[in-house]
């Protein structure tokens, strides 16, 4: 009978070390997933943490943006505040000079005819020709070519008013007579006529004359 009670009492004592090793792994494991969740709840407030600081960066950008941008304006603003305003300027017509008195120079040859009108400084004004108007060859000399280049000049030449004129000749051409006649009939006032052809005072020799 103690034998039983023995062996009763060693199977109760194995029993309760046994209760005990399981309560202590069950604690053990409760307190390691405590763990495991706390460890969890950690990083999730530094991942918290870690957005705050993110959202506070940018929201120092965002306003260091605003204040350039508002500084830049501010200067803009200055800038365009110290240019003088450019005032309104009225458009003028263009006005033609007009030149009453000037010079006209005739220039004829054997093989064509200029007309030329100037002012009193000599600034050229109008020019006209008999190769200008499409006459070639012969043509160029004759009388009705001479005749047609004054009247084209004095055309080109009206938009001045051109009253007074100082007519000066260089040519011994057949045109000559032909452009002057043709300006007195125009109604200009010349003034003088002066004949500019040149001479030679027994210079280079001459050619030898033609054979017609």
């Amino acid at each position: 009978m103690s034998d039983n009670k023995e062996e009763k009492k060693n199977n109760i004592v194995v029993d309760s070390q046994g209760d005990d090793r399981n309560t202590s792994g069950a604690v053990d494991r409760n307190e390691s997933k405590k763990g495991g969740a706390s460890d969890g709840k950690e990083e999730v407030e530094v991942k918290q943490q870690g957005d705050d600081v993110k959202s506070d960066d940018v929201k120092k950008n965002e306003q260091e943006t605003v204040e350039t941008k508002g500084a830049d304006q501010e200067k803009a603003e200055s800038v365009s505040a110290s240019k003088p305003v450019a005032k309104s300027r009225k458009r003028r017509k263009n006005r033609r000079r007009q030149v009453h008195r000037g010079r006209v120079y005739i220039k004829s040859s054997y093989n064509n005819t200029l007309v030329l009108f100037t002012d009193a400084h000599g600034n050229s004004l109008a020019w006209s020709s008999a190769g200008y108007l499409g006459f070639k060859g012969a043509k160029k000399a004759t009388t009705y070519a001479a005749n047609q280049v004054a009247l084209d000049a004095h055309e080109k030449v009206q938009k001045y008013g051109l009253k007074d004129v100082e007519v000066f000749v260089k040519g011994v051409g057949s045109g000559r007579d032909a452009a002057l006649r043709a300006l007195a009939q125009k109604g200009y006032n010349l003034l003088s006529i002066k004949d500019n052809t040149p001479i030679p005072h027994n210079g280079c020799r001459p050619r030898k004359p033609r054979r017609v």
